[in-house]
């Protein structure tokens, strides 16, 4: 059986921080525990862009910057935090104002809970990188 890569854990790390502090940063806005924020897609920070630039941070310091596999992961990046931003953002405007409708019609709403602002992009882009730092400095992303 072959070992998971240190890259993949970096990647799924970051997810799992960057879901993790949506619920501790939404129940202490909110004043009541959020839990389903860990779950959802959308808020601050966008973990996402944390998973997906971990995922590239962490195959830079461990492939290089020449590499193909870096490339493959920058495009890849690239398409994450694309859709996050204008893809899901577009979604979630649309959201709203079905919401609006739905209100007056007096039925249930949908989430609007799906896309991303610029800042919490930026923010889920510096945790991915900082986690596949940290990773990289204290145990090291072996070179296979």
């Amino acid at each position: 059986m072959s070992e998971i890569s240190d890259v993949l854990i970096v990647a799924v790390l970051a997810q799992l921080l960057g879901q993790l502090l949506k619920v501790i940063l939404h129940s202490i806005w909110s004043r009541r525990l959020q839990l389903h924020y860990f779950v959802n897609a959308g808020g601050f920070p966008s973990a996402h862009s944390a998973f997906a630039t971990a995922l590239l941070v962490g195959i830079a310091l461990r492939r290089g910057l020449g590499s193909d596999v870096f490339a493959v992961a920058a495009v890849f990046s690239a398409i994450v935090i694309y859709d996050a931003f204008r893809l899901r953002g577009a979604v979630q405007k649309q959201a709203k104002m079905l919401n609006r409708v739905l209100r007056e019609r007096g039925e249930p709403e949908v989430s609007e809970l799906s896309g991303h602002s610029l800042p919490e992009i930026a923010v889920g882009i510096l945790l991915g990188a900082a986690v596949a730092t940290v990773y990289a400095l204290t145990l090291g992303l072996g070179t296979h």
